[in-house]
């Protein structure tokens, strides 16, 4: 048994029958850490003394009978822009000052008040504004399943952090994709709840956090943990007593939509759309209804999204001293440099496009209780890019798929659906009805069900830290 491949499902019936302890499992995710980071590059302030401390405080609950839940000793890893306190969030950017969290965000106090074991935090790019593994703070991050390839971002570090086997839950936070892709393309499990599901802080328009797991089971186990209120997130929905472990439903006679075409950026590969349009047959073999979708959204929506976010982050750039400013990775400084000459006209318009993208999404989901597409138009690009064509001034066409879900609030998961003639992940995402995030993880676990079988995750025995 390899405890550190272990699902979080399978801990907590091992812990309370004493097969196993929480000091056991995080010495071995630790130990697998060590062997495999100095390649990876997926974590950051990678703390065994602190995770020690609280795996043993976690023994001695499960000794006890006290045990806080099913969470409780089970290792997890965060991405480092979701505070925990002590512990500085630089945001990816070497121009950010280090300054010790004062207290847990919201997703970090729920697992922490679930006795999980804080492992690492894991890394992300500059601001989060690229879905890559390359930042100016944290070392190049890299594709368990291919060292070349990038694991993509935000999210980088917890999506490579999964697929190698550290630990079993790594939260993420995704605004345009920053869980889904990275999943994708590290052939994981990556849950965009809807808006407000998870507090978080701080609170955002499209901006989310949600767990990245190897299994549907385990990412429901997350969700009842990180869905629990919290008043500090003013965007925050009512909480509601969901059954995240209910995951069994039928498929035959549910209304699915196969969305193909985005509307704008790139052209999906061969692959990509064989791999979909095969998960589509299969849901169709079980019961369901299929239809093809036109696309939902359109260039001037994207190009609105762009002026919004460039004029958001080149305030952010324009307030640090010019010393603080050259730390920045060349690719962002590139391009939010026209956010400098925007004009209030055209920020203001292209804020008016979340709400355009919102009610197309809507709209265009509105007959089916879920959707079918692709994740990215294509599977994981050279690790040294910011982004699948390494273009500022084309940074989103890769997104296209992913975006509008972000926008329109709805839930949106990815599950892997298969490989290229290379040998690296496709996923397939799946989308709901604006709140019905627990729908989506049962489709997604009868997704686990309907596939054909799946490859071993890569065991990446030959790496070391030196």
């Amino acid at each position: 048994m390899q405890l550190h491949t272990l699902g979080a499902a399978e801990l907590a019936p091992l812990y309370a029958r004493r097969e196993i302890s929480p000091v056991e499992v995080t010495n071995a995710v630790i130990a697998r850490i060590e062997q495999c980071d100095g390649a990876l590059a997926a974590t950051w302030a990678f703390d065994p003394t602190g995770a020690r401390e609280m795996a043993l405080a976690s023994e001695a609950r499960w000794r006890s009978g006290q045990a806080l839940g099913p969470l409780d000793g089970v290792p997890v890893t965060l991405k480092e822009n979701i505070a925990t306190r002590g512990v500085p969030t630089p945001l990816g950017c070497a121009a950010t000052q280090l300054t010790p969290a004062a207290a847990d965000a919201p997703p970090a106090a729920r697992l922490r008040e679930a006795g999980a074991v804080f492992v690492a935090k894991t890394t992300m790019p500059d601001w989060g504004m690229l879905s890559s593994g390359l930042s100016s703070f944290h070392r190049l991050a890299r594709n368990p399943w291919d060292l070349g390839k990038n694991p993509g971002g935000s999210s980088a570090g917890a999506a490579a952090a999964a697929a190698a086997g550290y630990g079993p839950i790594h939260l993420g936070t995704d605004i345009g994709g920053s869980i889904r892709l990275p999943a994708s393309w590290c052939g994981v499990v990556g849950l965009k709840p809807s808006l407000g599901r998870i507090p978080i802080q701080p609170p955002y328009a499209g901006r989310v956090a949600g767990p990245i797991t190897r299994t549907v089971a385990d990412t429901a186990l997350a969700m009842s943990v990180l869905s629990r209120p919290d008043w500090r997130d003013a965007m925050s929905l009512p909480f509601e007593a969901i059954d995240w472990l209910q995951l069994d439903r039928g498929i035959k006679g549910l209304r699915i939509g196969l969305l193909l075409d985005a509307g704008w950026g790139d052209t999906p590969e061969p692959e990509v759309l064989a791999c979909v349009q095969a998960a589509a047959t299969r849901f169709e073999q079980a019961g369901a209804s299929v239809q093809p979708m036109a696309p939902l959204s359109t260039r001037a929506m994207v190009d609105g999204l762009d002026h919004f976010w460039r004029m958001r982050s080149w305030l952010d750039y324009a307030l640090l001293p010019p010393e603080r400013q050259q730390q920045v990775l060349p690719y962002i400084r590139q391009w939010i440099a026209k956010g400098e000459n925007l004009t209030a006209k055209e920020v203001f318009l292209g804020y008016s496009q979340i709400a355009a993208l919102r009610d197309a999404a809507v709209a265009a989901c509105q007959p089916f209780d879920y959707v079918l597409s692709p994740v990215s138009p294509g599977v994981a690009f050279p690790a040294e890019q910011a982004s699948p064509l390494n273009d500022p001034e084309r940074p989103f066409e890769h997104i296209a798929f992913t975006l509008a879900y972000n926008m329109s609030e709805q839930p949106a998961i990815t599950v892997n659906a298969g490989w290229s003639a290379s040998g690296l992940p496709i996923g397939l995402q799946i989308i709901g009805q604006r709140h019905d995030d627990l729908g989506v993880l049962q489709m997604a676990r009868a997704w686990e069900q309907l596939r054909p079988p799946q490859r071993p995750f890569p065991e990446l025995s030959a790496l070391s830290s030196a």
